[in-house]
């Protein structure tokens, strides 16, 4: 089993101690509502947590695999792109998950990108409240 599907049967499991066995301790996460990436295994972890909760129907719906550039540095490295649907904040979203693997084959950088824009809106309210309720980022600044 890949480590692709090994992560989309955590994921659809909701398995939280399956995940933390498939990402490197220094992963970056690339979300579409944050221009800085997410860094480091405990973050990015605390970051599923939010995500398996705020997620509605969420389900896998296909998958490519291959080889692509880092965003952290530039390298060619395995890669897998997996498609999925999903609804959050009463949005339908479509999405993909692109996992880019290290040379143990562990996750060392994830990217998010989902559309339409309104479901990008939607959710990354929801994140940023569940982020905030798990003491992971502080609360903005109210006006």
């Amino acid at each position: 089993m890949t480590t692709a599907d090994r992560f989309r049967v955590a994921v659809d499991s909701r398995d939280l101690a399956a995940l933390d066995d498939l990402f490197t301790e220094d992963i970056r996460f690339y979300s579409p509502v944050k221009f800085q990436p997410f860094e480091g295994k405990p973050m990015v972890l605390g970051l599923f947590r939010v995500l398996l909760r705020t997620f509605e129907d969420f389900r896998y719906v296909g998958d490519y695999t291959g080889a692509a550039q880092t965003s952290a540095d530039g390298v060619t490295a395995p890669s897998a792109v997996l498609l999925f649907r999903a609804t959050a904040g009463g949005r339908q979203i479509h999405g993909i998950d692109l996992l880019h693997f290290d040379d143990d084959g562990l996750i060392k950088e994830f990217t998010v990108m989902v559309r339409p824009q309104s479901a990008v809106h939607a959710l990354g309210e929801a994140v940023l409240a569940g982020l905030v309720a798990e003491g992971l980022v502080p609360a903005p600044a109210q006006p």
